[in-house]
């Protein structure tokens, strides 16, 4: 039986969208406070290579999310909020293609900024603390309740996806 504690989230609400892109700020503001504090232009780089990297991720494994348009023509999830399904909805697996823009993408923003926070030593410190807990919050409270059965990091547990499967 589903209970409260690792009942599927099958909505997101605004106040997740808040929450998580406030707490994933955290790492960003660090990498970013450093990389200015040698170089507006590398930070500017920065910024372009995020929201390309975000682009990418959005077409190519967002858009196989069942959050991804399940409110109409825009996205409500804890990530995005009120943007608009660009792409085309593609419900399934992802390809091997796809996992490796969904892997690779966040494998770069996390380690462009390195150099710049090995020169801060105290917002590396930040930087990598925020992100191992962002990280590890995400898989304690978003990955074992989540509907999209076909992320990789998914872990919900085997028999509460039967249960939504003979429904």
């Amino acid at each position: 039986m589903i209970t409260s504690k690792n009942q599927l989230k099958i909505r997101h609400r605004f106040v997740d969208y808040l929450y998580w892109n406030l707490f994933g700020a955290i790492h960003i503001i660090a990498a970013g406070t450093a990389i200015l504090n040698h170089s507006v232009a590398w930070l500017i780089c920065y910024i372009i290579i995020g929201i390309l990297l975000v682009v990418l991720v959005y077409k190519f494994y967002c858009s196989h999310c069942p959050h991804y348009g399940q409110s109409g023509k825009t996205t409500k999830c804890m990530f995005f909020w009120g943007i608009p399904a660009f792409f085309k909805a593609r419900p399934g697996p992802l390809n091997p293609f796809e996992k490796a823009v969904s892997i690779i993408s966040p494998i770069v923003w996390i380690l462009f900024p390195l150099y710049w926070l090995s020169l801060e030593p105290s917002l590396l410190v930040i930087y990598l603390l925020s992100l191992v807990v962002f990280v590890l919050a995400i898989r304690r409270n978003e990955c074992c309740r989540c509907i999209y059965f076909h992320c990789p990091v998914n872990c919900v547990p085997e028999d509460i996806r039967s249960q939504l499967e003979t429904r």
